[in-house]
């Protein structure tokens, strides 16, 4: 298995955004003395109650200063907020920066608050994330000048100032759910995942069918299938959920999914699965402040190291993934409680589980 320090940068009480990058650096200097794989951010905008984490471009920037062998990225850019070619340019420059670590996140954002002060294109927002999939992929692999003629846009003879070190292109990923993305994906070679909030047992068959078909495309590597999840280990079953308990009240009522209305986060989290006919998603959502239904579910993974190693390999048997991408910084947990947290986890964990494959 592969493992992941996960990060929105959510906001932290008391604490500066000057303050909360700084211990996000601290972090990701720890995960990377741990063994840790991968270091990822999101990029949301707009709501200082949440997210302070706007720009992923500068959090690769600041990773690879403060890193020394974790690959980073985005998880990923909000394609259509950008030119297209913005982000060939942005993620050349950022794999060299990085020295040949990036791995390149997209994704074709679930949020409308993000889209309308950049006027950008909500409707056709999956659209737009194939196209410059595509534009990416024929920009870096291309010698010389590209030119691109997609739906949405159409270029002439771009000349790249910079490509990434990795040949062709860094690896890539797109978070989705739907099984249409999910065929495009495996055929052309790009790492997905989804997010503790989708029921395991629904969405594992989609799964099997995207390792299906990147098989049957001849791609030589398996790819990775990741599961963003909320983390924390203590010494004991009983301290680690103790002490979570606060977090992670704090984080569904009070960070995570909460509007500058007064919305309640893990109320609009339901209501943004019940729209679209995912009750599924919804009850996850509606619970997801009672770390107790959390637990019964095996949909956080709290506990002691030995605890938390089982809660992982049944998680990613029975939902296919292969990537743990851990949210440890949670609510208004302490650097004590979260630094501990992390080192029991790359110490205990995440050695037990190294050599575990779940497909």
């Amino acid at each position: 298995m592969k493992f992941a320090h996960f990060s929105h940068v959510w906001n932290k009480p008391g604490m500066t955004a000057a303050r909360r990058y700084e211990q996000l650096w601290r972090e990701l200097a720890t995960c990377d003395e741990l063994g840790f794989d991968f270091g990822f951010t999101v990029e949301h905008h707009f709501n200082p109650n949440e997210s302070w984490m706007p720009s992923p471009s500068i959090y690769c920037t600041g990773a690879a200063a403060r890193t020394r062998r974790m690959r980073h990225g985005p998880m990923g850019y909000v394609v259509p907020l950008y030119d297209p070619v913005r982000i060939a340019e942005d993620a050349a420059v950022l794999d060299n920066v990085l020295n040949g670590r990036l791995e390149l996140g997209l994704v074709s954002g679930i949020v409308p608050d993000f889209f309308g002060p950049y006027r950008a294109d909500f409707k056709n927002r999956r659209a737009l994330a194939n196209e410059t999939l595509a534009l990416v992929k024929q920009a870096f692999s291309t010698e010389g000048p590209f030119s691109f003629a997609g739906p949405f846009h159409q270029y002439e003879n771009v000349m790249l100032s910079v490509k990434p070190l990795q040949k062709p292109h860094p690896p890539l990923w797109m978070q989705s759910r739907d099984a249409d993305t999910l065929e495009l994906l495996a055929q052309e070679g790009v790492n997905t995942g989804y997010l503790f909030l989708v029921p395991r047992k629904e969405v594992a068959p989609r799964y099997r069918d995207y390792l299906r078909s990147w098989r049957q495309a001849g791609h030589p590597e398996k790819p990775n299938i990741g599961y963003w999840v909320l983390v924390y280990v203590d010494e004991t079953d009983e301290k680690a959920v103790a002490r979570a308990k606060p977090y992670f009240t704090h984080c569904f009522t009070k960070v995570f999914g909460t509007r500058d209305d007064g919305g309640i986060g893990y109320l609009i989290l339901a209501e943004n699965f019940a729209k679209p006919g995912e009750p599924g998603g919804a009850e996850i959502a509606k619970n997801a402040v009672n770390l107790d239904y959390l637990l019964e579910h095996n949909l956080a993974f709290v506990g002691s190291p030995k605890t938390v190693t089982e809660k992982i390999k049944a998680a990613a048997t029975e939902g296919l993934f292969n990537t743990v991408l851990g949210e440890f910084n949670i609510g208004d947990i302490g650097e004590d409680d979260l630094l501990r947290s992390i080192r029991l986890f790359g110490t205990e964990v995440l050695p037990a589980l190294r050599s575990f494959e779940p497909y």
